[in-house]
């Protein structure tokens, strides 16, 4: 019996599946819904995501990876046997197929131990081989960047529990950082922002919805506004009041900043040689950060090269792995972590 291959990336808000020739099969919330007591699981993806914050207490709606790491090993084995069932037994590739060899993106930060387990994450679900390759490099490859030539490619993958800044050349990463600053931050500081202004409690849901509807990094001529519900702090009952742009871009400001000295921090270190191929070339963003209104510009007046975003920026990763399934010559290229 013949099993496609699968690229997973398994990021800390989203996980995207995507089969060898098929392409993206699944994008789903990476939340896990499960008894307290039985941890029975009761949802996984897109119907679990919509009991955050809303469940009874002997229920509990968990996102099983925080800062790009598995924070609950059992919830995410479950996660991850949900999606790789769903893709063979949905009739999206052929029915029943067992044991495909998966590659995952992983961030390049994370500790041996962290490693091990995302690989026996993979293992236990059902890969009958598990490959692991960093997100920089699997982001660059999905953006299209040169990484096996000598010419030097820098690319900035903002997610929700990361971001990656990477220096890449000769299939490897030259210079690598993970930090753990990225969207997820962003929905805190909102937060922590209304409430201190306004003495208003926004939802972990609402807080995102609102960095995705009105941010903008930049000042813009006209500010979007938008209409938020959440708990009154002083009278404990429900209040709605109308926040426009220039409040969330104040609350997330000193975030894309913290991000932004990392990005300069890389680029201080990178050698001359190559320095001069990304000011050729620019930076590349990735990652749902990347479609953060103004971002571009932001990094360009800050950095004083070109910044480009890439295409389709959330799925950069997951693509990233599918190339390297589909390209045993780049495959044999980058440097990959191999667990079976």
């Amino acid at each position: 019996m013949i099993s496609h291959d699968v690229g997973i990336d398994l990021g800390t808000a989203n996980t995207l599946v995507l089969v060898r020739g098929k392409g993206i099969v699944i994008r789903e919330p990476s939340v896990v819904a499960r008894h307290k007591k039985t941890k029975d699981i009761l949802e996984i993806g897109v119907a679990a995501r919509r009991m955050l914050g809303k469940t009874p207490p002997n229920i509990e709606a968990i996102r099983p990876l925080r800062e790009g790491v598995i924070a609950d090993f059992d919830a995410t084995v479950s996660m991850l046997t949900y999606f790789i069932k769903k893709v063979h037994e949905s009739g999206t590739v052929i029915p029943k197929i067992p044991k495909p060899k998966v590659v995952v993106g992983i961030p390049s930060g994370v500790t041996e131990v962290e490693r091990r387990a995302v690989a026996e994450a993979a293992l236990a679900a059902g890969a009958r081989e598990a490959y692991l390759v960093e997100e920089p490099l699997s982001a660059a490859i999905g953006a299209g960047l040169p990484i096996t030539s000598s010419v030097g490619s820098f690319i900035v993958d903002i997610g929700a529990g990361t971001t990656e800044i990477g220096v890449i050349s000769l299939g490897g990463l030259v210079l690598g950082k993970s930090v753990r600053i990225a969207g997820d931050r962003m929905d805190q500081a909102i937060q922590s922002y209304f409430r201190l202004k306004y003495s208003l409690l926004l939802g972990e849901v609402t807080c995102e919805t609102v960095k995705i509807e009105t941010l903008s990094a930049i000042t813009e001529s006209r500010d979007k506004l938008t209409v938020v519900r959440g708990r009154d702090l002083e009278t404990g009952l429900p209040r709605s009041i109308r926040i426009s742009g220039g409040e969330v871009r104040e609350a997330v400001l000193p975030i894309l900043q913290q991000i932004m000295a990392h990005v300069v921090e890389i680029l201080e270190e990178t050698p001359p040689e190559l320095i001069s191929d990304i000011a050729e070339s620019g930076i590349y963003l990735a990652g749902g950060g990347a479609l953060t209104t103004g971002i571009d510009k932001m990094f360009a007046e800050t950095i004083k090269m070109p910044v480009n975003i890439a295409k389709d920026p959330l799925t950069t990763v997951v693509r990233g792995c599918g190339r390297l399934l589909e390209d045993a010559e780049l495959f044999s290229k980058v440097r990959l972590t191999k667990s079976r």
